[in-house]
């Protein structure tokens, strides 16, 4: 019975997109799950989502922890508009200090959108090209903008 339970839910992760409300944590440990469960398929979906030959990706992931920090690296260099270079980089040099302070180092500020969308785990591996951004968000940002 428990083995049945245990493919049910290797299956259940594997087969549906990898989207998170618990937290950041759980959008991790989620990701890692499926990422091991067919690691070809995670890389090419991570390739596909991002725009980066899967050579790239596969050296990403030979190089961080777990196969969600080689996700969380492209993730966060896409949401600070810098190369995932920057962010595995900053990655190498602020492991163990969180993605917080990864995020930090890559120019993202504590308070937007991007940074409270990185604390709730709000992103998804869909596979589909430009399917990076977090769900948008109110900021608590002291914008310029025309209805000010």
């Amino acid at each position: 019975m428990t083995r049945l339970l245990a493919v049910m839910m290797l299956l259940l992760f594997s087969s549906a997109p990898v989207m998170a409300g618990g937290g950041l944590d759980v959008f991790i440990n989620n990701l890692n799950v499926q990422a091991r469960a067919d690691m070809d398929d995670f890389s090419a979906r991570v390739s596909a989502q991002f725009g980066v030959p899967l050579s790239q990706v596969q050296a990403v992931i030979g190089t961080v922890q777990t196969p969600a920090d080689a996700f969380l690296c492209f993730q966060l260099g896409k949401m600070a508009h810098r190369p995932y270079r920057d962010a595995v980089q900053a990655y190498h040099v602020n492991r163990g200090k969180g993605w917080g302070v990864i995020a930090k180092e890559l120019g993202i500020k504590p308070g937007s959108p991007e940074f409270h969308a990185l604390k709730r785990g709000d992103f998804s591996l869909t596979g589909k090209p430009g399917d990076s951004a977090p769900v948008k968000g109110k900021g608590k940002g002291k914008g310029k903008g025309h209805n000010k």
